[in-house]
């Protein structure tokens, strides 16, 4: 492990990024510093992570800043839904958060602006947008969150397989998010369909895994808590989620990950086309990048890998090089997500239970 995370050491780096000063575009899209425009104001964050870890994130920024930075904690449906029901006059000025696979739909509909920050470049290219409209600020990986508790009394073992989770003895024992609502939940979806060859395989398999679902809740990480508080056995979630609640105190989790391969999320920031203080939200997006920042997710017990190399690699974080993974393809997740989560509400999730 590196260096030790803390809150203080972002607000020491923003103070020196901002130096009192905005960030704004320049015609080649890069940033610019403008004298003539010091921050202020409010921005409004759609954040699709924690939400102590939206808490911090906002209030280190507001600390150093004085800008008063403010959050709305949603899933990623549904901020793509309200980014696109207030698009004439949008009520946030960044999306902080949450699988890029929802950033691409939200690029696509008009409701990102593209923005390259200058710290985009010490990313790593495989988690930028190649357009600019999104820059990754960590990764999870897909895996199966376990209340040992539960399997032992069901007597079955802890899941190492997708075809695990088919097992009669786990009817009403799975907990998932609904993929209309959740990234977590559409990155599950669009597991089954990489790693099966294709849409109507993907969307079989969901098929039999739907007689084993207790219920389809809305937030991605809420079906590890359910299994946390042993009302299922088997939740969906990204594995940094199950771990923060295992240091919560739901010792009863377990994690594992599928041997056929899992998915893998991008978590994101972008710019919300139509911002009313882009300058501020510019200068968060820039501060969002920095080690420093990053470095606040394990303070509030946010294991997720981060995307900065200079950030903190905290040993609850998952080792994605020990983790199979499957080729998932983020453009073609972002452009199939409004056809077959339609498809999933009306061919699995309306359906009856055998």
């Amino acid at each position: 492990m590196g260096r030790t995370a803390a809150p203080a050491a972002a607000l020491s780096a923003l103070a020196l990024l901002l130096g009192g000063c905005a960030v704004t575009p320049s015609a080649d899209n890069a940033a610019a510093v403008d004298d003539d425009a010091p921050l202020g104001g409010s921005i409004t964050i759609a954040c699709g992570a924690m939400e102590d870890w939206c808490q911090a994130m906002v209030a280190a920024f507001t600390e150093e800043t004085g800008v008063d930075a403010d959050f709305v904690r949603l899933s990623s449906g549904e901020t793509v839904a309200r980014l696109g029901a207030a698009k004439a006059s949008p009520e946030f000025d960044v999306w902080h958060g949450g699988p890029v696979d929802g950033f691409g739909a939200a690029r696509d509909a008009g409701l990102l602006e593209a923005y390259e920050s200058p710290n985009a470049a010490a990313i790593p290219s495989e988690y930028r947008d190649a357009e600019g409209y999104w820059t990754g600020v960590y990764v999870g990986a897909l895996g199966f969150c376990s209340n040992q508790a539960v399997l032992d009394e069901l007597g079955v073992d802890v899941p190492t397989s997708w075809a695990d989770l088919l097992d009669p003895r786990l009817k009403g024992q799975v907990s998932t998010a609904h993929p209309s609502t959740s990234g977590t939940a559409f990155t599950t979806l669009w597991t089954q369909v990489t790693r099966l060859g294709g849409e109507e395989q993907g969307l079989e398999y969901m098929k039999q895994m739907h007689n084993n679902v207790l219920q389809y809740s809305k937030s991605g990480t809420a079906p590890g808590q359910i299994a946390g508080r042993g009302e299922v056995a088997v939740g969906l979630v990204f594995s940094h989620d199950c771990v923060k609640y295992q240091e919560e105190g739901m010792t009863d989790l377990v994690v594992s990950f599928p041997s056929e391969g899992t998915g893998y999320e991008v978590g994101g920031i972008a710019l919300v086309a139509g911002s009313k203080n882009k300058t501020a939200a510019q200068a968060y997006i820039d501060w969002a990048l920095t080690a420093e920042a990053q470095d606040i997710g394990p303070t509030v017990g946010s294991f997720q890998i981060l995307t900065n190399p200079d950030a903190v690699v905290d040993p609850r974080m998952v080792e994605l090089d020990e983790v199979d993974l499957v080729d998932y393809d983020f453009a073609a997740a972002s452009a199939a997500k409004p056809a077959l989560t339609a498809r999933f509400d009306a061919e699995i999730a309306a359906a009856p239970k055998e």
